[in-house]
C-alpha cells in the first residue's frame, strides 16, 4: 500500500502556506491596483463564474464579498454564455473569474461575453498567460506554482487567500488584512493536526453529509467534492440551515455527518444542529476550534486552529486535506488518480 506522505495530492498540500507566504509577497501592487480600481468603479454588483474547487472558492467570495462590501453577489451559469449565448446588461458590475487553469472554454467564453456586456473582468489565476487571464482586464495571480494532483488542494487554498487580500484592499479593511497576514502559520499549524479519528469514522461507509454555513459553506462543498473525487464516497455538502429542508429525512442510526464550523454568527444553529443530529442517532464529525479533541460514540471532535472568523474555514479544509488523502488510500485508492477525472476539465 503507498503511504500518505508518498502521494502528490499530500506534497502539493502542504506547500499552501509557502504559496499563501508568496502569494502576499508578490501580489500587493497588483491587489491595490484592482482594489483602487473596484473603489472608483464602485460596482452594483459582484458576479462570480468558476468551476469545480474555484466555484467554491467564488462561494466563499459571495460571503465576504456580501458582509464586508455590502454587494450584492451572484454566481453566473457559464452555460447562458457557452451554450445559450444569451446577453446580459453588465454595466457597472465587477466579473470575478476564479480558476486554476484558466483554460476552461466556457470560462473564457462566459469572461469575454461579460467583458462585451459592459463588466469589469477581473481573473484569480494560477496560470497567468493562460486565456481566461488574457480576456480579463486585470490578473491576480494565485501563485500556488504547479499542480499536478487531479485533485486542486494548494490552489483552492491559494483561491480563498486570493479573495480575502481583494476585498480586505478594497473595502481598507485594516483587522482583515492583518488576519491574513498571520494566515501562513497558521496554515503550517493546521496541516500538522491529527484528525486520523475521521479516517476510522469514514473507512468503511458509503456516503455522507458535510455541512458548513456562511462564510464555511464553499469549504463544506470543497471537502464534500474531495470525498467524492479521492475516497470514493457518496458525499453531498450542504447549508447547515438547508440541511433541515429536506436531506435531514435521510439521516438516521450511524448516519455520518461532518460538520465544519468557523468562529462567528453562524456557530451558535452549527451547535444547534449538531444536537439534533446526535439525537437522531447520527455520527457528528465536529471540526471547530472550540470544541476539546475527543471521540465519543455519536461524536467525533476534530482539532481545529483558533483564528479570525475568516481565516479558520481554510486553515480547516487545509487540516481536511490531509485526512482526505489517506483517508484515500485507507479505502484502497490512490488520490492521484481518480477515474473518469483529468487534470484541466474543458467543459464547452
Amino acid at each position: 500500500m503507498i503511504s500518505p506522505e508518498d502521494t502528490r495530492m499530500f506534497r502539493e498540500a502542504a506547500e499552501a502556506a509557502a504559496a499563501v507566504r508568496a502569494q502576499l509577497a508578490q501580489n500587493r501592487e497588483v491587489v491595490e491596483e484592482a482594489a483602487k480600481t473596484l473603489r472608483a468603479r464602485a460596482p452594483r454588483v459582484v458576479v462570480t463564474c468558476a468551476r469545480g474547487s474555484s466555484d467554491h472558492a467564488a462561494t466563499f467570495a459571495k460571503y465576504l464579498i456580501e458582509t464586508r462590501a455590502r454587494v450584492l453577489t451572484s454566481s453566473a451559469a457559464p452555460s447562458v454564455s457557452s451554450v445559450y449565448a444569451a446577453k446580459a446588461d453588465l454595466r457597472d458590475a465587477l466579473f470575478l473569474a476564479i480558476s486554476q487553469s484558466g483554460a476552461s472554454p466556457d470560462l473564457i467564453a462566459t469572461a469575454r461575453a461579460a467583458r462585451e456586456a459592459g463588466a469589469f473582468v477581473l481573473a484569480l489565476v494560477n496560470a497567468p498567460s493562460s486565456p481566461l487571464a488574457d480576456t480579463a482586464h486585470l490578473t491576480i495571480p494565485l501563485r500556488a506554482g504547479a499542480e499536478t494532483s487531479v485533485a486542486a488542494t494548494k490552489s483552492y487554498i491559494a483561491s480563498l487567500a486570493a479573495v480575502v487580500h481583494l476585498v480586505g484592499s478594497w473595502t481598507q479593511n485594516a483587522a482583515l488584512l492583518e488576519a491574513l497576514g498571520k494566515s501562513p502559520l497558521q496554515l503550517e499549524r493546521a496541516w500538522q493536526l491529527d484528525w486520523n479519528a475521521a479516517v476510522d469514522a469514514l473507512e468503511s461507509v458509503a456516503g455522507l453529509y458535510v455541512v458548513g454555513r456562511g462564510l464555511g459553506l464553499g469549504a463544506a462543498q470543497e471537502a464534500a467534492l474531495k470525498l467524492k473525487e479521492t475516497c470514493g464516497l457518496h458525499a453531498e455538502g450542504f447549508s447547515s440551515a438547508e440541511l433541515r429542508h429536506g436531506p435531514m429525512a435521510l439521516v438516521g442510526d450511524g448516519f455520518p455527518v461532518f460538520l465544519l464550523s468557523q468562529s462567528d454568527e453562524t456557530r451558535a444553529g452549527n451547535e444547534a444542529l449538531a444536537a439534533d443530529l446526535v439525537k437522531r442517532g447520527a455520527v457528528v464529525l465536529l471540526a471547530d476550534a472550540r470544541v476539546t479533541a475527543s471521540t465519543t460514540r455519536r461524536v467525533v471532535a476534530l482539532p481545529a486552529i483558533a483564528a479570525d472568523a475568516v481565516i479558520e474555514p481554510m486553515l480547516l479544509v487545509q487540516s481536511f486535506y490531509r485526512m482526505a488523502n489517506a483517508l484515500s488510500i485507507a479505502r484502497g485508492r490512490d488520490p492521484d488518480r481518480p477515474p473518469n477525472l483529468q487534470k484541466v476539465t474543458e467543459t464547452l
